[in-house]
């Protein structure tokens, strides 16, 4: 969620908001430090992870909304005294805004337009990080599998570039996070930024083959993964290493690809153990990066 974003719309469009930030998590928490909350008297939008620590914040946030600037502090503690089972402890920080805090807001969003950045000392005694880092992930197949995967990826924090030489083969609309690009899916493979994940599933086993060696060979590109059964990849791994693909590579290649457990063929489920599948490869890969690093922090 693009936060200050949506604060500047909501005080462009509502007159007030209030921000809702874990800036501390200690045990066994629903959400992480950083998880954030933008509440308006209609609603919310985010999560710190539902439940009634959720309720008791928004009820705290509203009250403060058609106040001046307000912060405030809510240490609390997950145990029978707040009917969760939890057993952690949290601390929330609660901002009120109002239209003086618009020029803030805008000049904040804009920053985030450009990418994730950091604030130290907006709230005292916190370093904060904003804006989102997205996987890019590429997928390749406007078939069945494919619209079903690309619906199941919409709300994931992914950039999805989705290629398929087939023009008339992508809807006719597409989710905010996806791009369609109708053109050599090669020249999607080559452009892969660092770190892509590329799973390949077109309506060409032939076209998954060429893709396949071409991203394997690609280093920008951390997996690969085929839709397919155990004898498709075994036909696979054997033309890829007669193409002088690097070993390693082709083993570490992803077929059939999804998560263990589903056995139903239905595109939906399939598409569902796939972003599962996703969702693990992008974690993993993002703690190997960060080796830990918080959203938000205590300094001093």
């Amino acid at each position: 969620m693009k936060v200050w974003s949506l604060i500047a719309r909501l005080l462009e469009t509502e007159g007030a908001c209030a921000l809702v930030s874990v800036v501390r998590a200690e045990g066994s928490v629903p959400r992480e430090e950083g998880a954030r909350m933008v509440v308006t008297r209609a609603g919310f939008h985010g999560t710190i992870g539902g439940g009634t620590l959720e309720w008791k914040a928004l009820a705290e946030a509203q009250r403060l909304l058609g106040h001046p600037r307000q912060v405030k502090m809510l240490t609390q503690s997950l145990g029978p005294g707040l009917g969760q089972c939890c057993g952690g402890r949290v601390t929330l920080a609660i901002e009120s805004f109002g239209v003086s805090s618009l020029p803030e807001a805008c000049a904040l969003a804009a920053r985030e337009a450009e990418g994730p950045f950091t604030l130290a000392n907006r709230l005292p005694g916190l370093v904060e990080c904003f804006g989102e880092r997205r996987r890019a992930v590429l997928v390749f197949g406007a078939g069945h599998v494919g619209r079903a995967l690309i619906l199941s990826l919409a709300a994931l924090p992914f950039d999805v570039t989705w290629a398929d030489p087939r023009p008339e083969a992508f809807p006719g609309a597409m989710p905010q996070n996806v791009t369609g690009v109708s053109g050599d899916p090669l020249d999607t493979v080559a452009a892969a930024p660092a770190g892509s994940l590329a799973f390949i599933m077109s309506h060409s086993h032939a076209l998954d083959l060429r893709i396949a060696d071409a991203a394997l060979r690609n280093a920008s590109i951390a997996h690969a993964g085929v839709i397919g059964s155990a004898t498709k990849r075994a036909r696979f791994e054997r033309r890829l290493r007669d193409a002088g693909v690097d070993k390693s590579r082709v083993e570490a290649m992803i077929c059939p690809i999804g998560i263990g457990g589903i056995r139903s063929k239905l595109p939906a489920a399939i598409a569902v153990s796939v972003a599962a599948q996703l969702i693990t490869l992008d974690e993993a890969l993002s703690a190997s990066a960060t080796h830990g690093m918080l959203s938000v922090r205590n300094v001093g």
